[in-house]
């Protein structure tokens, strides 16, 4: 689960400039929407946050495994039995997922989907799942058993009972692809927070970049740093919220797709990346990685950057990123 731990900072005087930030926050996707735009006056702003609201609507109906008629349930109805014909736009989605498991080693995996909910985060747990269950809980996960022909636009699960879900992915995909469309009609500014997963581009109307503020999740009212972005992506992922303890030890509600267990030893992951979509995936990759297997893989990527803050509220960083701390 995303927490928006991730603040815009505005520095410049409104009154004086003709080009002005218009945002408007709703419920998409099932979660908190802050949608920015430059604009040189309202009517002009929510035209265009209006475009982005569609976007994003029409984004949720081709992934939703909520809707029944969208084409990913249709692809989890089919699972074992036969391939399902989608849209080039599913497809391309899901054949850059499995890109991202391949390189995370399965750390990410959209069939994660067909997990038993053996794991409860709502303080009804009073002791830990079996290591059958556990096991149990994976039997139907990998992404290995997708089977994609490009050639027919076509998508087959292997397994009986195996599905597939863009709860990972999805609302950064949905934030790139609202930007990249703001984008080709004309707007030269703005973001698109997808409840901490933020695609940005252009600059503020001072002409200064967007700044994100970065906060310590157990002392979220005490900034730490101030960090510019340009044309791209930040996420921040947490998971100090939801977690059950067993016997000294902290499992929070991210699980590790390949075991079954949570993760555990970090409560706060932020990726810098060219795409939302990206940084999406792979700052719940570095949760279930941990802390230094995280890192070791987000120094081998290009213009990908991280931030982690473990459960002692340490902070450490990728090799290529510059923290000014306040």
């Amino acid at each position: 689960m995303k927490q928006f731990f991730i603040i815009i900072i505005l520095f410049f005087p409104m009154a004086c400039r003709a080009q002005q930030p218009y945002k408007r926050t709703l419920k998409l996707m099932g979660s908190r929407f802050d949608i920015t735009v430059v604009a040189k006056d309202s009517l002009e702003a929510i035209k265009n946050i209006n475009i982005a609201i569609a976007e994003i609507t029409r984004i949720e109906k081709l992934i939703s495994s909520w809707d029944t008629n969208s084409q990913t349930s249709q692809i989890n109805e089919n699972a074992g039995i036969k391939p399902t014909k989608v849209e080039v736009e599913l497809f391309n989605l899901i054949e850059r997922a499995i890109v991202i498991s391949k390189l995370t080693d399965g750390a990410f995996d959209i069939s994660y989907a067909s997990m038993d909910r053996i794991w409860k985060f709502d303080g009804s747990m009073t002791q830990m799942p079996s290591k059958e269950q556990i096991s149990n809980s994976v039997t139907k996960v990998g992404y290995e058993n997708i089977v994609l022909d490009k050639l027919n636009n076509t998508v087959f699960l292997r397994i009986e009972g195996m599905k597939i879900g863009f709860g990972a992915i999805g609302k950064g995909y949905a934030a790139d692809m609202a930007k990249n469309l703001l984008i080709s009609k004309g707007v030269a500014s703005g973001i698109i927070n997808a409840s901490g997963d933020m695609a940005v581009w252009g600059k503020q109307p001072n002409g200064s970049e967007w700044k994100v503020a970065i906060t310590n999740p157990l002392n979220k009212n005490k900034v730490f740093a101030l960090l510019p972005i340009g044309n791209g992506a930040v996420v921040t992922s947490g998971n100090y919220e939801k977690y059950v303890n067993f016997n000294g030890k902290r499992y929070t509600h991210i699980i590790d797709p390949r075991t079954g267990y949570p993760s555990t030893g970090i409560i706060s992951v932020t990726v810098f990346a060219p795409k939302a979509e990206l940084a999406d995936a792979l700052a719940t990759s570095v949760f279930v990685m941990g802390k230094e297997a995280g890192l070791h893989r987000i120094n081998q990527l290009p213009k990908i950057e991280c931030i982690i803050i473990d459960d002692d509220g340490n902070i450490s960083k990728s090799d290529h990123i510059k923290i000014d701390k306040l």
